[in-house]
């Protein structure tokens, strides 16, 4: 009985040990974490996250911003708490963790059999048989699928990246528009100084009979104009705000420091380079460049599918005293070794799976030359609107503000002097703050457009500074 224990104890062992290693026909290779193989080699890994604490998160994490916190600064702080980032992140690890799942052999089979009326032989008596059986899959299926597993990871880590971008460019977007818009409350709110100041000019005049009424009526009505438009916008920025704070995964009402000065960069580089760079880097481009090489996988594994998978199994027989005590052999227990394969007899099944994923790697191969397509002409919009924007600050900023501010200041000097009526000298100032507006405007554009071609193209893109440009607002104006 003890031989027969042990023997049961050393088939099991071998299931165990057949069970966990590879198939000897196909070596899947060691990862001693299933994330080892589909994380790509660069200087940041696993980016930090509130979501992920560990030892590196806790000496650096950036969790306040300062007052005078720059865009580089609110980006990071944005990507460290983005609830969307780390959505995509989590994405990735579940990819990652199919690895060790498609690799790993079929389960072992036990069975264990009794024989209700026992089985008569010249040996003795067959009463009962426990077998197990491990079926191998054909050589190379499962490094095949581990390979499909494993480029189905990194299309999720290609999407992680392009979520990334994604955060950043939402961030930036709404900085500008920030900017944009204390720009110009800050140059409104000097219009209206300046408004004020010429309504206690002519109502001076007025009172000593040297003034239009019409004049200072008129004047009373613009300052009323100015002043709606002044409260308008600083009832904009309240949802500018709010869409700044969800793009960091804060609280709706956290105040958001005005003049947030954002350095002025223009590309160096023209739409065509930057395609090529794009085709080359691009995220989701690279994401579905993965996606083809698995189903390239999922189809070398569909066609071994058709092919016969082994299987060895080991049976033990348990058998009691023959008749004859005497006889040869009497009560041993046989031990059977047993090797079989499956039939892919209807072979339509198999041949529709290699259909299968053809079609989707075709699919997923014109879907990419579509992508590639959009992204070429989003990137030649995105840089038109960049230069174009550009095109129009330099023109306000270096042609129309100046030539506005000096001929305010002959309508002002001609309307003291008594040479100017004081209409001029109105629509001159409206002229002036349009144009003090618009530059803000392209300002804010040139910077949008640039965010969005760094997300098309996918990595930071070669840039040069503006240049410095003197502008009508006080110091706290932005700079783009």
């Amino acid at each position: 009985m003890a031989v027969r224990l042990a023997l049961c104890v050393a088939g099991i062992t071998l299931v165990g040990i057949v069970g966990g290693c590879s198939s000897p026909f196909d070596a899947t290779g060691d990862l001693p974490q299933s994330y080892a193989r589909p994380e790509p080699n660069s200087p940041e890994l696993r980016p930090y996250s509130v979501f992920r604490q560990d030892a590196r998160t806790a000496d650096s994490a950036p969790r306040t911003l300062s007052s005078d916190a720059a865009p580089d600064d609110y980006i990071r702080y944005a990507l460290y708490h983005s609830p969307e980032a780390e959505a995509a992140f989590q994405r990735w690890r579940a990819a990652s963790e199919r690895l060790p799942q498609v690799s790993a052999l079929p389960d072992p089979r036990l069975a264990f059999g009794y024989y209700i009326e026992e089985v008569q032989t010249r040996t003795g008596p067959q009463e009962a048989r426990i077998g197990v059986e491990q079926t191998l899959p054909w050589l190379g299926t499962l490094q095949d699928r581990e390979d499909a597993a494993a480029k189905a990871a990194m299309a999720a880590w290609r999407e992680f990246e392009a979520v990334r971008l994604t955060v950043a460019e939402r961030v930036v977007t709404t900085l500008h528009d920030l900017a944009y818009l204390d720009s110009t409350i800050a140059i409104t709110r000097e219009n209206l100084e300046l408004l004020q100041s010429f309504e206690e000019v002519l109502r001076a005049r007025y009172r000593v009979g040297s003034g239009s009424h019409p004049e200072l009526v008129r004047v009373q009505v613009e300052l009323g104009q100015v002043e709606d438009r002044v409260t308008q916008l600083e009832a904009m920025r309240l949802p500018y705000v709010a869409e700044l704070n969800a793009a960091l995964n804060r609280p709706m009402d956290t105040d958001v420091p005005r003049a947030v000065r954002i350095e002025g960069r223009v590309a160096s580089v023209d739409a065509a380079q930057l395609s090529e760079i794009a085709r080359r880097r691009n995220p989701a481009l690279l994401a579905l460049d993965e996606e083809i090489e698995q189903q390239r996988y999922l189809g070398a594994a569909a066609r071994k599918d058709g092919l016969p998978d082994l299987t060895v199994g080991l049976d033990y027989v348990f058998t009691g005293d023959a008749v004859n005590p005497t006889t040869p052999g009497s009560g041993d227990d046989p031990i059977l070794l047993r090797f079989g394969i499956n039939v892919p007899l209807w072979r339509e099944k198999y041949d529709a799976g290699v259909r299968e994923a053809t079609a989707r790697r075709l699919a997923v191969a014109h879907e990419r030359a579509d992508r590639a397509n959009r992204l070429a002409a989003g990137i030649q919009r995105a840089w038109f609107e960049h230069t174009d924007a550009n095109r129009r600050v330099g023109l306000y900023e270096n042609t129309l503000i100046p030539k506005a501010e000096e001929s305010l200041r002959a309508s002002l000097a001609g309307f003291r002097a008594g040479d100017a009526s004081f209409l001029d000298l109105l629509d001159t100032e409206r002229t002036l703050l349009e144009f003090a507006v618009a530059a803000q405007r392209a300002r804010a554009d040139r910077g949008k457009a640039l965010a969005r071609l760094k997300t098309l193209v996918g990595e930071p893109i070669p840039t040069k500074p503006t240049e410095n440009v003197t502008t009508p607002s006080d110091d706290n104006e932005v700079e783009q």
